[in-house]
């Protein structure tokens, strides 16, 4: 077929030449070839298409075509290019919508950056539909900027309906598009907003970055945080979670709009289980009305640990306002990012750490911990036949920082205490993605981690209470694998803690609950459930009942005796305790009498010089003058002081405290200008020993400063213990039975030299805290009543 001619296509028409083709053969025979040629140009004008070309061959059609796009009109203004999402049913204005206008203002881009989940999105959303509406752009164009090939279709498809770009060459006409956007000299301006929605990194927007423009603003979501989203004229905006006010409001407009009505304090105990998240929010709205449910009934089941996130979270096909990702998975595709970055493979096996520890900070050093690093060193990807390269502490340091990039974590190096922190809800998506198996093996770890990091003596209170709410967490989620096959230490560490801290009411709640625990766990005669036993009698002694704590004890012994022998190390602790609680009670010459015994049998047991036996000649000895034999006590203090030197060194702590015991007995003996010198002595030794926090530190400061006021200089046994108390304040906190003995020593040599009335002040104020604290029958509270009556008289 030859010669068809040259057909022309108007605007938006079409053109075609070319030969339809023969009609198909009979059954069985072949057809014949039809060559087509000659078949003219086909001209296409403004925006017509043109197609040329045909051949037919055999039973097979091939259509060789030649395409030719004829230029496009610029679309009129306002013009809009890509879908913007939806307003969210309950959208709430928020604070962050104000930043994001100061970002944006002059022709400014705003970054808004945030975890998955917390309406970066829905924000930007909001103030694209507001000023569009408002009249106030001239183009809007949407793009989501999941990958660098998706920013530059969105930036060529602008430039195709705008300026006139060739669409067949999209890097070209997204390079066109990003030049239009500068104003031109003479032309009209446009006032433009570009919106980059869910950057998943900053490296797809190297030279794709709107330029700045006075007439134009530009705006991206993303959960990253690097340095690279910010600078030239790019400014940060973190966006948070929901205030507690914005998440409730958020609930009931929700509801309202199903016809649904909950109480005020329902909604705020909802959003709280959810952690103010505004896409958790949501999505269990969804689900609550779906299924039917009022709060209580949903918070009950989200308590549930045997259920998950997916089974309390409606599926894809449910999900509200146009959401397309479940929250359980809203941030599976971060925690994937963020492992393929360096350091390899250590992100999720740190972030599987932190989901079982304290949400709301998480100490540096936990993670650093040699636990930790063995974790990391076993779960990170197999490099195959190199061998596998140590993990350091910075190594772990690093994969922090890669979390916090991505959004997944909160860290913040200069907030040691609680540098790490962690959204309640992604700790319980990780941890719901582990096999029980491995869960139990972190859990393990994570306790085993905390110990790690833990001081023997806690001089940093601050410190103290973040390890032990991060014990509580662990052991909240993830209790079963800390009692098998024996009790953690981590539970018993956070217990001392809490007693070594003054909390007296709250150590013997919590041995309380843990002896229950482990006598359910492991029976009445396991070694650990002794040992609860035993802490459990020892703080309700410190707590101010001697003679329930001395009843508990009698009962101990007796069972450590039938189930451990007579001559075990716990059995002989437990008649220690006895005794000691036995001389608390009152029975001075009783406790002397029984630790005398006590230390027959360790000298038989373990021998004169070992630690424990020279301990029971202390006790031997304090007791003995409290039982009035005050110059036997010197006496004994003195050869134990020998001993001790010989047996531990002169400055081990032992033999340091039974320096501080004589120098005691000898003041009481009468030689108080001897316990002054000897305190002295003994205070720049604890100084140059271990430090000037150190609790003995402080407790040899005490004794000097009162041993000043008991040779007859009050005034300055009272500047003493003023400057003490700072340091108690400081280190333990107001509440600490040893602050309160600063107190009231401060008090006392405040009225012994002059200021009575001043004494009496500081003594009920100090009976008022003691009362909150310690309770109303505590020996110190009984001794403030009297110290109080005495002053005030």
């Amino acid at each position: 077929m030859t010669d068809t001619g040259d057909p022309t296509a108007g605007a938006d028409g079409k053109a075609v030449t070319g030969y339809r083709g023969p009609a198909r053969a009979s059954s069985g025979a072949a057809a014949a070839p039809v060559h087509v040629s000659g078949t003219g140009d086909a001209v296409a004008a403004t925006g017509g298409l043109a197609n040329s070309g045909y051949i037919h061959e055999l039973n097979v059609s091939t259509l060789t075509m030649v395409v030719q796009h004829g230029p496009r009109e610029p679309a009129a203004w306002p013009h809009q290019v890509g879908l913007v999402p939806p307003r969210a049913l309950s959208f709430q204005p928020r604070t962050e919508l104000e930043r994001l206008k100061e970002a944006v203002a002059g022709g400014g881009t705003a970054v808004l950056t945030g975890m998955g989940g917390v309406g970066k999105t829905q924000l930007a959303a909001d103030y694209a539909h507001t000023t569009w509406t408002g009249g106030r752009l001239d183009v809007l164009v949407w793009i989501s900027a999941s990958s660098r090939s998706a920013v530059v279709t969105g930036y060529a498809q602008a430039g195709v309906e705008l300026c006139r770009a060739d669409a067949s060459d999209p890097e070209q006409a997204a390079r066109t598009f990003l030049a239009w956007l500068n104003p031109k000299g003479g032309a009209a301006p446009c006032r433009w907003l570009i919106v980059l929605d869910d950057v998943s990194d900053p490296a797809d927007l190297r030279g794709l970055w709107p330029p700045a423009s006075p007439y134009g603003q530009a705006l991206a979501t993303t959960r990253r945080r690097e340095a690279a989203l910010v600078g030239h004229g790019r400014r940060r905006v973190e966006v948070g979670l929901f205030t507690e006010a914005d998440a409730v409001a958020h609930l009931a407009a929700s509801l309202a709009a199903h016809d649904r009505h909950e109480p005020p304090d329902l909604l705020a105990a909802l959003a709280a289980d959810l952690g103010h998240l505004p896409l958790a929010l949501s999505q269990a709205t969804a689900y609550l009305v779906d299924a039917g449910l009022d709060c209580g009934t949903y918070r009950r089941l989200l308590a549930d640990r045997a259920r998950t996130l997916t089974q309390l979270m409606p599926g894809t096909g449910a999900l509200p306002d146009d959401q397309d990702v479940a929250l359980s998975a809203s941030w599976s595709l971060s925690i994937e990012r963020a492992d393929r970055l360096e350091p390899v493979g250590l992100a999720r096996p740190i972030l599987q750490l932190a989901a079982l520890l304290d949400p709301n900070g998480v100490p540096d050093g936990v993670f650093g911990s040699p636990p930790a690093l063995a974790h990391l060193a076993a779960h990170r990807p197999d490099g195959g036949d190199e061998p596998a390269p140590r993990i350091r502490p910075e190594d772990a340091g690093l994969a922090l920082r890669v979390l916090h990039r991505l959004s997944l974590i909160k860290h913040t190096p200069a907030t040691a205490d609680q540098a790490v922190r962690v959204h309640q809800l992604i700790q319980r998506a990780t941890r719901e993605s582990l096999p029980q198996d491995r869960r139990d093996d972190l859990a393990r770890t994570a306790g085993d981690a905390l110990v790690a990091v833990w001081p023997d003596v806690e001089r940093d209170s601050a410190h103290a209470q973040v390890l032990r709410a991060n014990a509580d967490a662990l052991h909240a989620y993830a209790p079963d694998p800390l009692w098998g096959p024996r009790a953690h230490p981590v539970l018993f560490r956070a217990g001392r803690s809490l007693g070594e801290a003054g909390h007296l009411d709250a150590a013997h709640a919590h041995w309380r609950a843990l002896h229950a625990t482990a006598h359910h766990s492991l029976g009445p005669d396991h070694p650990d459930t002794l040992t609860t036993r035993h802490y459990l009698a020892y703080w309700r002694g410190e707590a101010g009942d001697a003679t329930g704590a001395a009843a508990a004890f009698a009962d101990l012994l007796a069972d450590r005796q039938r189930v451990l022998g007579p001559d075990h190390p716990d059995t002989l602790n437990a008649r220690a305790n006895l005794a000691y609680q036995r001389g608390e009670a009152g029975g001075a010459a009783e406790a002397a009498a029984a630790f005398a015994e006590l230390l027959e049998d360790r000298r038989r047991v373990l021998g004169p010089d070992h630690p424990d036996t020279l301990v029971t000649r202390g006790d031997v000895a304090g007791w003995r003058g409290m039982a009035g034999d005050v110059d036997g006590a010197v006496t004994a203090f003195a050869a134990l002081l020998d001993d001790r030197r010989r047996v531990l060194g002169p400055d081990h702590p032992h033999t340091l405290n039974t320096r501080g015991n004589l120098a005691y007995w000898r003041g009481e003996a009468g030689d108080a200008a001897g316990a002054l010198s000897a305190y002295t002595e003994l205070l720049e030794d604890r100084l140059r020993i271990l430090g000037p926090d150190h609790p003995h530190t402080l407790t040899s400061r005490h004794n000097v400063a009162r041993w000043h006021g008991e040779t007859g200089d009050a005034t300055r046994a009272t500047e003493e213990f003023a400057e003490l108390l700072k340091d108690r304040l400081r280190i333990l906190g107001p509440d600490h039975p040893r602050t309160f003995g600063t107190r009231s020593n401060l008090a006392r040599w405040q009225g012994e030299a002059g200021d009575a009335e001043g004494a009496a002040h500081a003594f009920a104020d100090l009976l008022t805290d003691v009362l909150r604290v310690l309770g109303s029958e505590h020996p110190e509270t009984l001794r403030t009543r009297s110290s109080l009556a005495r002053w005030q008289s």
